[in-house]
């Protein structure tokens, strides 16, 4: 059986909804931040336990760049793993201007490497490695066009006198429409996309481009990072837009296109980084992800097309098999932490200390 006819048989074998209950198959995250050390082991629990699998971002302090390197950070995340998880990392490559076509076939022929991560030098989080000229690495993008590597972007202008709020614009413009004519064969996911200009991008390429779209994008627009007053919390890169962006995004959430899948990019930072006088970019939602995403569906009256999203179409674009295992959220009211313990500090949580309407009833895998 084909896997495009798998998926469609897939599609219905496991999505039931009765009453306030909806069963799906278990769904992946397909952009995580679980940094390492004492953080991974404190984040990483909220993740497994909603997620079966996980693209895992490989900007560590230094970055990931190796397959040697990556086998160790896989190594190190499975160790941390609750007991009797089977969550399954999923690696990538850190690109930087010096990457070598060859090392990134090694590790995908290896198996370490599902994908590879381009930054824009300085665009976000321990990015300053990052890609200076996308052209300047035309040899590696050619080499992964070839082997059916996927390349995941991260689409912002890093150019200062950029407006933030434009910078994915321009990127889109400037970087990743020529990107697609230069490499007809590369398949792409932009990642974290926040404007309805992206999300038009992603349809009309949609053969081999995608887009993951966040839950705290689906739920704040740049206003309420600012309502009485800073909330650093809400800040993340790319920074949250206007509200005709936010409902842009839920509308093609819920639209069930394929090419529009779950990334969360839950991304931790203990509260002493976010409290500053300049404030880490990022918000963690590893624990509250899924009862996010379906208050949306919910809302927006689609819950039949959620399965789609959360647990088919990604793994679809990756080429790989729905999970056989089933998750049950029901529509009853869950606590949401506050915030994580880590090291002596926090990590305040999205939407931390509210009462939310969806909970996890039950996970099987």
């Amino acid at each position: 059986m084909s896997l495009d006819r798998m998926f469609d048989s897939a599609a219905g074998a496991a999505a039931k909804t009765q009453g306030d209950c909806i069963t799906i198959r278990r769904p992946d995250d397909w952009h995580v931040h679980l940094r390492d050390g004492d953080m991974l082991r404190s984040v990483l629990p909220f993740t497994a336990a909603q997620f079966a699998r996980g693209i895992i971002m490989p900007n560590l302090v230094p970055p990931v760049t190796t397959p040697e390197m990556a086998a160790a950070y896989r190594a190190r995340i499975v160790a941390a793993l609750p007991e009797g998880s089977d969550f399954q990392p999923l690696m990538t490559c850190y690109l930087t201007d010096t990457t070598s076509p060859d090392a990134i076939e090694r590790g995908y022929a290896e198996g370490i490497w599902v994908a590879a991560k381009l930054y824009p030098a300085g665009a976000t989080t321990n990015a300053h490695h990052g890609v200076t000229s996308i052209i300047g690495i035309a040899p590696v993008l050619e080499r992964m066009e070839r082997i059916g590597m996927k390349l995941l972007i991260h689409g912002e202008a890093t150019d200062p006198s950029v407006d933030i709020f434009d910078r994915e614009a321009v990127f889109m413009e400037t970087e990743l429409l020529p990107l697609l004519v230069r490499h007809p064969g590369l398949k792409v996911v932009v990642e974290h996309a926040t404007t309805a200009e992206t999300l038009d991008i992603v349809r009309a390429n949609a053969v081999r481009a995608a887009a993951t779209i966040t839950p705290h994008h689906l739920v704040i627009n740049r206003t309420s990072i600012f309502q009485g007053g800073l909330r650093p919390h809400l800040y993340c890169l790319p920074v949250a837009k206007r509200e005709c962006h936010r409902l842009a995004l839920r509308a093609a959430a819920t639209s069930g296109e394929a090419c529009f899948f779950i990334g969360t990019d839950t991304a931790p930072h203990p509260r002493r980084n976010k409290e500053r006088e300049c404030c880490a970019a990022g918000a963690f939602v590893g624990a509250s992800a899924l009862q996010c995403y379906v208050q949306v569906f919910d809302e927006e009256g689609v819950l039949d097309r959620f399965e789609a999203f959360a647990s088919l179409n990604g793994a679809r674009f990756y080429g790989l098999e729905a999970n056989s295992g089933t998750i049950t959220l029901q529509r009853r009211p869950s606590h949401v932490p506050q915030a994580v313990p880590i090291d002596g500090d926090e990590v305040v949580v999205f939407r931390g200390g509210e009462i939310l309407p969806w909970s996890i009833a039950e996970v099987r895998a």
